[in-house]
């Protein structure tokens, strides 16, 4: 767990043209993992993204959410919940494969970034390149009680795509929304529902079902550059320049959770013990039919 308060803090003490170099810094541990997608400038993922916080101003909220972030214990309950974490899949799964180093990097948010503050309550992380954890936040009263919660759900990420191979060409929507159903789960079965993010409570009832029905007949869609929609929702993959299909906010996770609900139950595992399993496995327990 990286000591980003203190290295972030600094970084605002510069002038915004030194600023850049030092969040390469603060990035730079995540740079091995993440060269799997080639030669990834993180710095210009950062500003292209949005939701981090802005390199080419000054803004006062920032220290002070700094502070209470810090006054809040957020970087030690981060460490915390992926050290429970991490017990519960390694004892499920005893020999599972794993990165032998993890670094987790969390980076403030920008409070003005309705993907971040609205849609996802003021936090959000990225966690499927094996070694590599990447958080950003703002603080709410949300974001403060869940962030550790939400690096438990990217341990499982981290752990699963040690185990099954995570290609950007052939990648499913079905391997997608069932790995985003399988790491609340877990984070369920660690800590209890109501350390469930957002993300996987955003659809019920009829628009629930309609997206189920949505997503099952096209499980099989291929290709990162066509997940977004079908994971995020219309809303984000239009943010990021990709077609719409017909689906509200984090339409994927809440119908990731229900396919993995009956799977679990099918099955009688747990989300720690499906970890590794194959994405063709879990579709078949829980009902979904694939073209496989």
């Amino acid at each position: 767990m990286h000591d980003t308060a203190s290295a972030m803090l600094d970084l605002l003490r510069r002038p915004p043209a030194e600023r850049p170099d030092a969040l390469r810094e603060i990035l730079s541990p995540l740079q091995s993992a993440m060269s799997v997608m080639g030669d990834v400038d993180l710095v210009q993922m950062h500003e292209q993204g949005g939701s981090g916080l802005r390199l080419d101003r000054d803004d006062p909220r920032y220290v002070p959410a700094l502070r209470q972030m810090q006054d809040a214990g957020v970087w030690h309950r981060i460490e915390e919940s992926l050290t429970s974490g991490w017990e519960r899949i390694s004892g499920a799964v005893p020999g599972i494969k794993h990165a032998e180093t993890l670094h987790v990097v969390l980076v403030l948010g920008n409070p003005d970034d309705d993907h971040l503050t609205v849609r996802s309550a003021g936090y959000f992380g990225a966690g499927g390149f094996p070694g590599a954890i990447h958080l950003v936040m703002w603080p709410t009263e949300t974001s403060l009680a869940k962030i550790g919660h939400a690096a438990a759900h990217e341990l499982h990420h981290n752990v699963r795509y040690a185990n099954v191979v995570w290609n950007p060409a052939t990648v499913t929507v079905g391997e997608h929304v069932v790995a985003e159903g399988l790491a609340e789960a877990f984070v369920r079965e660690l800590a209890g529902e109501q350390a469930m993010g957002p993300w996987s409570r955003a659809l019920t009832g009829a628009g629930l079902d309609s997206a189920y029905e949505k997503i099952t007949s096209d499980i099989d869609v291929a290709g990162m550059q066509n997940l977004t929609a079908y994971v995020l929702g219309d809303a984000t993959a239009q943010r990021f320049g990709q077609q719409p299909v017909g689906l509200p906010d984090f339409a994927g996770y809440s119908v990731g959770l229900r396919i993995v609900d009956a799977h679990l139950a099918a099955s009688g595992l747990t989300a720690a013990e499906s970890t590794a399993l194959p994405v063709r496995e879990i579709l078949t327990n829980a009902g979904v039919a694939t073209s496989a």
